[in-house]
């Protein structure tokens, strides 16, 4: 399936725990000020590549703890996120979303819903400049949240996590 991607990272030690591979989507509807990523926000920037590429690159990588989708916004090519999810067969996935959990749950979208289902960690909310904390472990801001997504919709609420 084919992701419009900004680039990857292949041995991120930044972008969740362990060692990671990061694939940064292309577009994002927020332009948050002062984002990390600012490349990213261009709809039609970045490139196209497939799926199946990325995937067999990340499993033939066996020191990775497993994969971060970031951006970019991620929820906005969700169907190519999940073909990607699925095909790493239960790898440890870590996404950076600018929406919160609340606003994905209550999605009338049913790919959100199944995307959120194959996350392990989701770091959600928008990168806020005013409380941005380099203290913070792989957070920009102190508004945004570590939850572990599975659980999160099991119960259909936000349940945090400390990383």
């Amino acid at each position: 399936m084919n992701i419009r991607i900004s680039g990857v990272a292949r041995n991120s030690v930044v972008d969740g725990p362990g060692i990671r591979y990061v694939v940064f989507a292309q577009g994002c509807p927020f332009d948050c000020e002062g984002c990390h990523n600012p490349q990213t926000h261009d709809f039609d920037g970045g490139e196209l590549t497939d799926t199946e590429i990325i995937a067999g690159e990340i499993k033939k990588d066996p020191l990775l703890s497993g994969a971060t989708f970031s951006g970019g916004e991620p929820f906005a090519q969700a169907k190519a996120f999940i073909d990607l999810a699925k095909r790493l067969g239960g790898a440890n996935i870590v996404c950076y979303t600018g929406y919160t959990f609340e606003e994905l749950y209550r999605s009338d979208k049913p790919e959100t819903r199944e995307l959120l289902s194959l996350i392990d960690v989701l770091v959600d909310g928008r990168f806020d400049k005013s409380k941005k904390s380099l203290e913070l472990k792989f957070r920009g801001s102190a508004n945004q949240r570590a939850i572990d997504s599975k659980e999160s919709v099991k119960r259909g609420k936000a349940i945090e996590i400390i990383l």
